[in-house]
C-alpha cells in the first residue's frame, strides 16, 4: 500500500501567479523538499494571500461541506457549518491579520542584557520546521485539522495531512479550494483514513506530528515518535467537569450541559462528563436538567463505545450510583448517573456517548479533590452569578485544565484568537491562536556582536576567581552595602 497518496493534480497556473515565481506550478513542480523550500522563502505576505483566496473558495463550497460531511456523525448540515466551516475561516482570517506580526524577527535590544555581554545584539527568528504531518479526527473532521494545516502553511511548512474515519471527503474539499487558491503541488497532500496509512504516514516520517484523537490513540503515536525524537503536539480527548456554585443561573446550566451533550452526539471532547454540585443546588437544578435533556435526540453508538458505556455504567449501579434514563446502543438518550463517586470509571472515562455524573460535595473548594481523581485535564466550566464571579475566578485558577470557561461551555473555545490544548492525559502543546501558530515554526536566535569588549576570548587562572566574584557580587549581591563592597575589592583588583 503506498505510504501517502498525493492529493490529485492540481491545475496549472500562469507564472505571473504562481507564489513561488518558479516557472510553473503544474505537472513539473518540483520534489516536495523542494517545493517546501521555496514556499517558505516565499514572502509571508504571499503566502497568505493563497490562504486568503482559499477562504474566499471555501465560503463559496460551504453547502458542499456540509453534504460531504459524514453521515454517521449526529449532526445537522447547519451544525456542521456552524462547528467547523464557519470557526476555520475565522481561523484562516486571524493567520492572515497576525501572522505578518507574530512570525516576524523579534530584536530583544539593550534592555536586560547582562553588561558583560555589551556589543552584543539578539534577535529571535521563526522558520518553518520542514514537514507537519497532520493525524485528524473522525468527530471535527474538518475544522480541527484544517486549522491546523493552515497554520502549517501560513508558516511554511509542507503538510501531509491524515484524515480521520470518514473524513476524507471533506478532507479533499478543503484540498480543493487551496489548489484553485494557487497552492503548488505537493505542499499538501492527503492520505486515507485507515489506522494503517496513518502508520505508513509516521513511519515515513515529518518534521513535527499534530494528533487530535484519543488518549489511547496518542500514547500510541508517541512510542513510535520516541523511536526518532520527533516533537508532537497531543491534542486528546477528556473527561471534561462543570462546577455549578449555588448563586448559578440554573436553567442556563441545565440547558449548557443539554447542549454538551446534544452537540455531535456526546462525541465531543470537551462534553460535560462530571457535574460537581450541592446537594442543595442539585435538588433544585435536577428537574430543570432531566427536562431539558429529554429534547435531546437519541443517537446510534459505534460498537466499541456502546460495550464500554454498558460496562462502566453496570459497575456504577453495582457501586451503589442510580441511572436517569437507560443503556440503549441503537437508539442512546442522555443518561444522567446520580449517587456518582469520582473515582467510578464513567466519572473518569472519555467516552463519547451522551452520559453525565454528578458529584455532590459540600462546596465547590471541597469538589477540588474529587476533581483531581480523574487524570483528563482539557477543559472545565464553572457556572455562578454575577455577584461571584470573583470566587468563580479564584476556582478556575485552582483547576487543573487547558481551558475554563465561566457560565459557558464548549463554543467559546472557537475564538481564532485563543490557544486550544489539554494538560495530563489530554496531551500536552497547543493548536490554534498565535500560540498555535508558533506550534508549526523552529527557533532561531541570531546573537550579533557590534563591538564591544571580547576578554572572554582570554584564558583565565585560578587567580582571577576573586575580581570574578567581585563582579558578581556588584551585579547581584543583595542590598547597596554588599554591592558597594564587592564594587570596591573589584577596584583593587
Amino acid at each position: 500500500m503506498k505510504a501517502v497518496a498525493e492529493i490529485e493534480q492540481p491545475v496549472a497556473m500562469k507564472v505571473a501567479s504562481c507564489p513561488l515565481g518558479s516557472g510553473t506550478c503544474g505537472v513539473d513542480a518540483p520534489s516536495v523538499k523542494d517545493t517546501q523550500s521555496q514556499w517558505a522563502a516565499t514572502p509571508l505576505r504571499a503566502r497568505l494571500k493563497v490562504l486568503r483566496a482559499a477562504r474566499h473558495a471555501m465560503a463559496s463550497l460551504a453547502e458542499e461541506f456540509a453534504a460531504a460531511t459524514s453521515s454517521q456523525l449526529a449532526r445537522t448540515k447547519a451544525d456542521t457549518l456552524v462547528t467547523e466551516l464557519l470557526p476555520l475561516l475565522d481561523a484562516c482570517k486571524f493567520l492572515e491579520r497576525e501572522a505578518p506580526r507574530l512570525l516576524a524577527p523579534r530584536k530583544l535590544g539593550r534592555s536586560g542584557r547582562p553588561l558583560w555581554l555589551g556589543g552584543v545584539y539578539a534577535e529571535v527568528h521563526r522558520e518553518p520546521l520542514g514537514h507537519v504531518l497532520v493525524i485528524g479526527p473522525s468527530n471535527f473532521p474538518l475544522f480541527l485539522p484544517g486549522v491546523q494545516t493552515l497554520q502549517a502553511l501560513a508558516a511554511g511548512n509542507a503538510v501531509t495531512w491524515k484524515p480521520g474515519e470518514g473524513g476524507a471527503a471533506v478532507a479533499a474539499l478543503f484540498a480543493k479550494a487551496m489548489r484553485e487558491a494557487g497552492l503548488p503541488a505537493g505542499l499538501l497532500t492527503l492520505t486515507g483514513e485507515s489506522v494503517v496509512e496513518s502508520q505508513a504516514a509516521l513511519a515515513a516520517g515529518a518534521d513535527k506530528v499534530v494528533f487530535t484523537g484519543s488518549s489511547e490513540g496518542g500514547r500510541s503515536v508517541l512510542r513510535d515518535l520516541a523511536e526518532t525524537a520527533t516533537p508532537a503536539v497531543m491534542e486528546l480527548s477528556g473527561a471534561d467537569a462543570v462546577f455549578v456554585m449555588p448563586s448559578a443561573d440554573l436553567e442556563t446550566v441545565a440547558k449548557a450541559v443539554a447542549f454538551g451533550l446534544r452537540l455531535n452526539g456526546g462525541a465531543v471532547c470537551m462534553s460535560p462528563r462530571r457535574l460537581f454540585v450541592s446537594q442543595t443546588t442539585w435538588a433544585a437544578l435536577q428537574p430543570l436538567l432531566l427536562a431539558e435533556l429529554a429534547k435531546v435526540p437519541a443517537v446510534p453508538l459505534q460498537a466499541v463505545t456502546a460495550a464500554r458505556l454498558h460496562t462502566m455504567l453496570d459497575e456504577a449501579v453495582e457501586a451503589g450510583a442510580v441511572l436517569h434514563g437507560k443503556f440503549a446502543a441503537e437508539a442512546q438518550k442522555p443518561v444522567v448517573v446520580t449517587n456518582a463517586m469520582a473515582t467510578m470509571r464513567i466519572a473518569r472515562s472519555d467516552v463519547f456517548a451522551p452520559v453525565v455524573s454528578v458529584i455532590t460535595a459540600e462546596s465547590m473548594i471541597h469538589a477540588l479533590d474529587q476533581y483531581a481523581e480523574c487524570d483528563y485535564a482539557l477543559t472545565a466550566a464553572v457556572f455562578c452569578g454575577n455577584g461571584d464571579m470573583h470566587k468563580a475566578r479564584k476556582l478556575a485558577s485552582l483547576l487543573k485544565a487547558g481551558t475554563v470557561l465561566i457560565n459557558d461551555v464548549i463554543a467559546p473555545t472557537a475564538d481564532p484568537r485563543v490557544p486550544f490544548g489539554g494538560r495530563g492525559a489530554s496531551g500536552f502543546g497547543v493548536t490554534r491562536g498565535a500560540e498555535g501558530l508558533l506550534e508549526m515554526t523552529a527557533v532561531k536566535t541570531m546573537l550579533v556582536r557590534r563591538g564591544g569588549a571580547m576578554r572572554h576570548l582570554a584564558a583565565t587562572s585560578d587567580a582571577d576567581a576573586p575580581m570574578f566574584a567581585g563582579l558578581i557580587g556588584v551585579m547581584h549581591g543583595k542590598g547597596l552595602q554588599q554591592r558597594w563592597n564587592a564594587l570596591l575589592r573589584l577596584i583593587g583588583r
